[in-house]
């Protein structure tokens, strides 16, 4: 490593010690309001984070990973409603439940591949919908209500902030590690090309189990934290697929199969729509989408391969040429 490449890297970790120092004292100095924005990029960043270890490493295009949300979000519910667990015994059971489901139904569904695994993980989101809209015991089509955090909206704040931001560094711990190890290197091989890493003998499917286990567990319990912070879930609300595209987008802005990239993208994303949203209400799906174009254009390998390189108009420019279609 050359001198100048290790002073970059040194910056990195500063400025990354920096922003770790000033999320932490964050929900101490900011209203209420900017206090859960912040909540909720930390959110979409698990997701997204939790979405590039099957589709960014493995290349699994996992637009029904929102099933593990709804049915962390079910988990947290039923268990806190009907049988009366506190908080954290039920957000782990929504993790556990989540990761083995997915271990059970990935063995024969991570034999398909592109659309087929697309359609098939949709599917399976749909049907779990339908089951629980159709059970007395979830609620039906009605939802469930949880309790309400004791301690009054500033504490539930700074209590919902601190879970969020904890789970956004245990998966980003999570990823690092996966990056760095035999694993790693076999979800990538996996995503090159399956069949030359199966002559090299790396078996694919209990690789793409394990990646989707992972996933499942960092899904399942943001989905369960999300009930507990919103206070109440319903199908419709745990069973989307707009969220599940928009992690996708999130972790391809901010760079796949990067660690911090998807982080990146979901604080990118979230910041912007808040931004747009606020100031131009009749046409911030425009101005989203026009700021995300420009995003891909002059950065097609993501946020982080933008900052780790000097911008230089003429090479993204002859860059779009060569590879225009």
């Amino acid at each position: 490593m050359s001198e100048r490449e290790s002073r970059r890297r040194r910056l990195y970790v500063y400025i990354g010690l920096a922003v770790f120092a000033l999320l932490v004292v964050a929900p101490f100095f900011l209203r209420g309001y900017w206090v859960r924005v912040l909540t909720n990029m930390f959110m979409f960043a698990i997701l997204a984070e939790s979405v590039n270890i099957i589709a960014g490493y493995c290349g699994y295009l996992a637009l029904g990973n929102m099933l593990f949300f709804g049915m962390g979000s079910y988990i947290v519910a039923v268990l806190m409603v009907k049988l009366g667990l506190p908080f954290f015994p039920a957000f782990i059971a929504a993790g556990l439940g989540s990761c083995v489901f997915s271990v059970l139904v990935g063995l024969p569904i991570l034999r398909l591949k592109s659309q087929y695994f697309l359609t098939g993980t949709v599917g399976l989101m749909k049907l779990l919908e339908e089951i629980v809209r159709n059970i007395t015991f979830t609620g039906g089509g009605q939802g469930l209500t949880l309790p309400i955090f004791p301690g009054g909206p500033q504490a539930a704040n700074i209590f919902f902030y601190f879970c969020m931001f904890g789970l956004m560094m245990a998966v980003v711990g999570a990823t690092l590690f996966i990056s760095k190890s035999h694993l790693g290197y076999a979800f990538l091989s996996i995503k090159s090309d399956e069949q030359a890493a199966s002559v090299m003998g790396i078996n694919p499917t209990p690789y793409k189990t394990i990646a989707w286990a992972i996933s499942a567990l960092f899904t399942g319990m943001t989905g369960g934290l999300y009930a507990y912070w919103m206070s109440y879930i319903d199908p419709v609300e745990a069973f989307q697929i707009a969220p599940s595209i928009k992690m996708y987008l999130m972790m391809t802005l901010g760079g796949s199969a990067t660690v911090i990239g998807p982080v990146l993208g979901a604080f990118f994303v979230e910041f912007i729509s808040e931004l747009v949203w606020g100031r131009f209400l009749e046409i911030h799906f425009l101005i989203l989408g026009l700021i995300l174009v420009l995003v891909v254009i002059f950065a097609p390998k993501g946020l982080i391969g933008f900052v780790g390189k000097r911008f230089k108009l003429s090479d993204y420019l002859k860059g779009i040429r060569q590879n225009r279609v």
